[in-house]
């Protein structure tokens, strides 16, 4: 139930973190890989190396998710091939308190992660209708369900992605494509790296998480490959935290 072998996978951000993290866990299922980020090189990069060490073929793609013409574009060759499953990992991060919160901050935020999390997903999503099967994970976040503090462009792209995700398996469900989302909970990744780096702020979240400890980008991988798999052939339109139990409490 949870073999992808001969199915291909497209990852964005792919490079480090949570995206790497999950390009590794699908090729370890089966999957062959195609790999996206901004500044991904297009031979010899780490996510390259693991997705191959797997015994799976991989193929990079430099984009840059804040350009609306070259995510288009990517859209447009990747609808030319077979795509098994979409995982819309790219995203970017600004920390400014509302009041002084940049338009420029606000605008690029949004463009990475949400207007061309819509695009991609378009062109994508085309072809996996007239073949009849896709599986389609977008990365939402814990702020799709809280605030959060001085991340106000963040808050908004990752509580539109939950929508988007329901959106999209309300419509597509019923055409063979399922549509998904993970909301990481506090990874050690480059993006919270402020905040590992406060010891009162760390200190105030590790005592949140009933696992005691904050997430490894390699915690989504089981959930990654579950939602790509034929495992969850009957679950669409949900957003599945996976978060060492912070909502629960």
């Amino acid at each position: 139930m949870f073999d992808l072998s001969g199915r291909t996978a497209v990852v964005t951000g792919a490079k480090r973190g949570i995206g790497l993290a999950i390009a590794e866990a699908l090729a370890n299922a089966g999957a062959d890989i195609i790999g996206v980020s901004a500044s991904l090189e297009l031979d010899g990069s780490v996510v390259q190396r693991r997705v191959e060490a797997a015994g799976r073929d991989f193929t990079a793609y430099q984009v840059d998710f804040a350009d609306r013409g070259a995510v288009v574009e990517l859209g447009a060759q990747l609808a030319e091939r077979r795509v098994d499953v979409l995982v819309n990992n790219a995203g970017t991060i600004e920390r400014t308190p509302a009041a002084d919160h940049p338009l420029e901050m606000w605008d690029r935020v949004l463009s990475v992660n949400l207007d061309s999390q819509f695009v991609l997903t378009q062109a994508v999503g085309r072809s996996m209708i007239v073949s009849g099967y896709g599986k389609i994970i977008f990365t939402a976040s814990l702020l799709s369900f809280q605030g959060g503090v001085n991340v106000p462009g963040y808050v908004a792209s990752k509580s539109a992605i939950a929508g988007l995700t329901k959106a999209l398996a309300n419509e597509w469900t019923s055409l063979g494509v399922n549509v998904n989302a993970l909301a990481p909970g506090y990874i050690a990744t480059d993006n919270t790296q402020a905040l590992q780096d406060d010891p009162a702020r760390s200190r105030s979240i590790l005592e949140r998480i009933p696992a005691g400890r904050w997430g490894q980008a390699s915690d989504l991988g089981g959930a990654a490959v579950f939602l790509a798999s034929p495992a969850s052939d009957y679950v669409s339109g949900i957003t599945l935290p996976v978060d060492g139990g912070w909502l629960g409490r």
